[in-house]
């Protein structure tokens, strides 16, 4: 543990379980159908409703080698190139090998996936991919499909769930074991206010922190919480730095700030051109599979030509698919474009890259395990060492498949335990006043965003210095007062911390590798960086960040720690003398 802990209130409820899921996603419900289906007491705890997570806004589909011809090598090979150096190939052989098996199951759940008339499951294909291997439903409604199947057999199991619930922080017994976790549950119910989950096993499946930007295709309770956790329950974290910034998010002007619509990969992979206000192809030549090259080359693509012309946006080309195919299989994407006042059917769509995906997270080893004894991470909340530097499309749904089933798997058969929580002896971290979020994600987006320089992350490390070591006051009529706990300070202080590492790393990673663009190093530089960069919190909440030697993750050992190949170096961070 790192002696931290954020402000709250002392439990006044608790609820006992074997195992407590943090999130609702297809990684945590997933995870929690395979442990209640063992035998286990599982609760799952969620922030909003049940289906109301990341995964319900997925459009494009779940990657998985299940066409003719197709097979995991070839998965496997496309995942590698996307991931620009840096996926650990063990990991990716895992999600590819096992990803069928997971997407038939997961059918078998219940999800209904688009079929061809012979009944044979549609496969489309998105940027990165050299076959069509993507299952959709709806069209284009992948996720809420997926979501409505995992939530249905989450009730129709009767498990026990805490929705509208934020999760707090890492409960643990004498011997430093995962003991449960500290929530506070929004509004009046069954349980309300702070109470804790005490549990052996916990599951962290909080989805992303696209929030930490002004503009993201993120949910607004995608604030990094299961990341703050891990950093303050004393977890590793690694490759927070590779934010993928989606190529193709709607357009609805240069002020426009939290959730955008994103237009779906697949809507290239149908054939949709990418052209600038001349409808000149600009994507040609720059890569071999042009508008589908991976998604870091195609959101740099855009950047440039905007910068070139002076352009805010680009556009999307699809006129020529027609009112019957943009009705049948981009209904979704159609009815967005239509209520912003763009018909795709008669006009391209303005498009620009917003903040999409987190590759990194918390770094897990091939069964889901952190550095800390019974802390489990799965789905974007994680670093298996899939993603790499550059997420390939729709590996992102069947990656939460994959490992949610193994650390099912692993806690199933461990059945772990753990004693009494041990008192709170960790010092309350101050909390950020609720109005400094919209500081933080200024302060990234100018400074972090897709195109990066060593000055401007400088600059962006120096504002969130400037928060974290303040006062941090809450602007009052009657003078300044410190802020409070509650929903909205706890998830300032959050996206606070998590912006502090991925600053940290990308000011430390001197190079461009995948969605990592440094403008003052524009060149990769694998002698040097073809190895990650994996941070913890110190006792008084400053950021240690050691690096990898090789691309390869080395295990979890059983006392929770890192055991790597050979003794990492450890760096100080850029903010420190």
């Amino acid at each position: 543990m790192t002696g931290i802990r954020l402000t709250a209130p002392a439990p006044g409820w608790s609820i006992d379980a074997d195992v407590v899921v943090v999130g609702s996603g297809v990684a945590g419900l997933t995870t929690a159908l395979r442990c209640a289906a063992a035998g286990l007491a599982t609760v799952v705890v969620t922030k909003a409703r049940l289906d109301a997570g990341s995964t319900r806004w997925a459009q494009g589909g779940i990657a998985a080698a299940l066409g003719e011809g197709d097979t995991p090598e070839q998965h496997l090979d496309d995942t590698l190139v996307a991931g620009a150096g840096l996926c650990d190939e063990a990991a990716v052989r895992t999600l590819v090998t096992e990803g069928p098996g997971a997407v038939r199951r997961l059918m078998e759940t219940g999800a209904r996936f688009d079929t061809a008339e012979d009944g044979s499951v549609q496969l489309t294909r998105e940027g990165g991919h050299h076959r069509r291997r993507i299952v959709h439903a709806g069209g284009d409604a992948t996720g809420a499909e997926v979501s409505r199947a995992l939530v249905e057999a989450v009730r129709a199991a009767a498990l026990h769930t805490v929705e509208n619930a934020l999760v707090l922080d890492l409960l643990t017994d004498a011997d430093g074991r995962t003991a449960g976790v500290t929530l506070h549950v929004m509004g009046e119910g069954q349980h309300d206010g702070v109470g804790a989950v005490r549990a052996p096993a916990v599951v962290l499946a909080t989805g992303g922190m696209g929030q930490v930007f002004s503009a993201t295709t993120n949910p607004s309770v995608s604030t990094g919480d299961g990341v703050a956790l891990a950093l303050r329950a004393g977890a590793e974290v690694s490759d927070l730095e590779f934010v993928q910034f989606h190529p193709t998010v709607l357009f609805l002007g240069a002020g426009s700030e939290g959730q955008q619509p994103l237009v779906s990969e697949a809507v290239r992979g149908e054939g949709a051109h990418l052209v600038d206000a001349d409808g000149t192809r600009f994507m040609l030549g720059q890569h071999e599979l042009a508008e589908l090259a991976p998604r870091d080359i195609v959101a740099k693509g855009i950047t440039r030509r905007m910068l070139e012309t002076g352009a805010e946006h680009m556009y999307l080309d699809a006129r020529h698919f027609g009112a019957e195919m943009w009705e049948h299989r981009f209904p979704t994407i159609l009815a967005a474009c239509r209520a912003h006042g763009i018909d795709p059917v008669t006009e391209p769509i303005p498009v620009a890259p917003a903040a999409h995906y987190a590759s990194g997270g918390v770094r897990t080893d091939l069964r889901g395990r952190t550095t800390v004894p019974g802390l489990y991470a799965c789905g974007e909340t994680a670093c298996t060492g899939v993603q790499g530097a550059n997420r390939l499309a729709s590996n992102s749904l069947l990656e939460g498949l994959v490992f949610a089933e193994r650390i099912a798997a692993d806690i199933v058969a461990s059945r772990p335990r753990a004693g009494e929580p041990v008192e709170e002896t960790r010092t309350a971290a101050p909390l950020l006043a609720p109005e400094t979020r919209t500081a933080i994600q200024r302060a990234m987006t100018r400074g972090a965003g897709v195109l990066r320089s060593g000055e401007s992350l400088a600059a962006a490390a120096a504002e969130l210095e400037e928060l974290h070591h303040g006062a941090r006051p809450a602007p009052g009529a009657g003078g300044a007062k410190p802020a409070v706990p509650g929903v909205e300070a706890w998830e300032a202080t959050n996206l606070l911390l998590v912006s502090r590492v991925l600053v940290a790393a990308a000011r430390l990673r001197e190079e461009t590798r995948g969605c990592h663009w440094r403008e003052d190093r524009p060149e990769r530089d694998d002698a040097h960086w073809r190895r990650h960069l994996v941070v913890r919190l110190d006792s008084a909440g400053g950021l240690a960040v050691d690096r990898t030697d090789t691309e390869a993750f080395g295990p979890v050992d059983a006392s929770g720690t890192a055991d790597r190949a050979a003794t990492s170096t450890t760096h100080p961070t850029p903010e420190e003398p």
